[in-house]
C-alpha cells in the first residue's frame, strides 16, 4: 500500500496534459518500468475503464492500486492520484474567492477554458464522431441540451445515443482481460444505482446531502473524460444559485494548469462554497461513483465486452458526449468569457498553443498575464 500510494502521489503531482497523457505516464511507469502488468492486461484495464462514467485515468489509476496492494491499494492509488491536484484548487479557491469575478488575471483563466473546451472538442470529435452517421447524433445531441438546459436534457441526449447507437451503429466490440470476481460486486454495483436514485429523494433534507448528491450524480453521468463534467456541475451548482457563473468558470480555468485529475475541480467548487470540510465533501462525493463502479464492475466485463450491441451502444453515448462538450463550449464556456474582439482574440491564440502540443499549464499562465496585462494597458 505503501508503495502504491507513493508512486501515485508522484505522478499526482507531475501528470501534466489530462486524461490521455496520465494514461501514457500510466504505461511508462507500470508495463515499461515497473512492470506490474504487460501490455494486453494494460490495454484490457484502459478498456474497461473508457467503458464506465467518470473519469477513465482515475479509474485506471484505482484497478492498478486494487491488482498491486488489494483494496488499500485502490483508495491508496485514488488518495496518491488525487491529492495534491485538490490541495491545490482547494486552496486557490480559499485565497481567490474574495472579489474573483472583477480580478483581471481571473478573467484570463475563463479565456483559457475556451481553448480548452474547444481543443477537447476537436480532440475529440475526431475521435468519437468519425462518420456521418455519429456527427448527426452529436449534432442532436448538441441541440437538445441547448434547448433543454436542464440535467434532462443531458439524460435523455445519452440515453438517445446509446438506443441509436445500439440499432444502427457497427463498431468492433472491446475485450477486457480476464480477472478473477472478487466478493460483494454485485452488493457494490446495487449500491451505486441505490445511492443514484435513493439520494435525490434526500436531498431535501439537508443542504450536505443536497451537495452530496449534486457531485455524486455529477460523477454517475459523465461519460467521455474529465471535460464533460463541466455543463453536469455547471448545472449542479450555477443553476441552483450556489455558486455564479464568473467563479466557476475561473476554477474551470486554473484546473487546467494542475496536474493529476480534472475532477479534482470538485474540490475547488466546495471549497468556494463551504471551506474545506464542503471540499472533501464534494472531492469524495463525485469520485464515490468511480469506486464502486471499479470494484463492483471489474469481474462482469470479461463477460459482456465481446457484445457488438454493447459496443455499438457505448459508440451511440460518445458521439452524444460530442455533442454535451460542443454545448458546453457554447454556455456557459464561451458567453461568459467572451465580451470583447481581445478576448476571442487570446483564445483563438490559446487554442493554436494547444494544437502545437504547448503545456496546458503554460497555457493558462499565458492567458492570466495576458488578462492582467491587457487591463493594465487599458488603464
Amino acid at each position: 500500500m505503501l508503495e502504491v500510494l507513493w508512486v501515485f502521489l508522484r505522478l499526482g503531482l507531475t501528470s501534466f496534459g489530462g486524461p490521455v497523457a496520465h494514461l501514457a505516464y500510466f504505461r511508462k511507469e507500470f508495463v515499461a518500468r515497473r512492470r506490474w502488468l504487460d501490455e494486453e492486461a494494460y490495454a484490457g484495464i484502459v478498456g474497461f475503464c473508457q467503458f464506465l462514467p467518470g473519469p477513465a485515468s482515475s479509474q485506471v489509476a484505482m484497478v492498478l492500486g486494487r491488482r498491486r496492494a488489494g483494496w488499500g491499494g485502490l483508495i491508496a492509488a485514488w488518495i496518491g492520484f488525487t491529492l495534491p491536484s485538490a490541495l491545490l484548487m482547494a486552496a486557490f479557491a480559499l485565497a481567490a474567492r474574495r472579489d474573483v469575478a472583477n480580478a483581471p488575471w481571473m478573467h484570463g483563466l475563463k479565456i483559457a477554458a475556451v481553448a480548452v473546451v474547444a481543443e477537447a472538442l476537436w480532440v475529440m470529435g475526431r475521435r468519437l464522431t468519425p462518420d456521418l452517421q455519429r456527427l448527426l447524433m452529436a449534432a442532436f445531441a448538441a441541440a437538445l441540451v441547448l434547448l433543454l438546459p436542464v440535467t434532462a436534457g443531458q439524460l435523455v441526449a445519452i440515453a438517445a445515443g446509446a438506443g441509436v447507437g445500439a440499432l444502427i451503429l457497427k463498431v468492433p466490440p472491446q475485450i477486457a482481460a480476464p480477472v478473477a470476481a472478487p466478493r460483494y460486486a454485485g452488493l457494490l454495483l446495487a449500491l451505486f444505482f441505490l445511492l443514484l436514485v435513493g439520494l435525490p429523494l434526500l436531498a431535501g433534507l439537508d443542504h450536505r446531502l443536497a451537495l452530496f448528491d449534486a457531485f455524486y450524480r455529477s460523477g454517475a453521468l459523465v461519460f467521455g473524460g474529465g471535460h464533460v463534467v463541466l455543463p453536469l456541475l455547471q448545472k449542479a451548482v450555477v443553476t441552483p444559485g450556489w455558486l455564479d457563473s464568473a467563479t466557476f468558470m475561473a476554477g474551470y480555468g486554473a484546473a487546467q494548469a494542475m496536474p493529476g485529475p480534472l475532477f479534482s475541480f470538485a474540490a475547488f467548487l466546495g471549497a468556494a462554497m463551504g471551506g474545506w470540510g464542503a471540499a472533501l465533501l464534494c472531492l469524495c462525493a463525485i469520485y464515490l461513483p468511480s469506486l464502486l463502479l471499479v470494484a463492483g464492475g471489474w469481474p462482469l466485463w470479461q463477460a459482456v465486452a465481446h457484445h457488438p450491441r454493447l459496443a455499438a451502444a457505448l459508440a451511440g453515448i460518445n458521439a452524444a458526449v460530442v455533442g454535451l462538450l460542443a454545448a458546453a463550449l457554447w454556455s456557459p464556456v464561451i458567453t461568459s468569457a467572451i465580451f470583447t474582439p481581445v478576448d476571442a482574440a487570446v483564445a483563438l491564440a490559446a487554442l493554436v498553443l494547444l494544437r502545437i502540443a504547448v503545456p496546458a499549464w503554460a497555457v493558462v499562465a499565458l492567458c492570466a498575464a495576458a488578462a492582467a496585462g491587457a487591463a493594465l494597458w487599458l488603464h
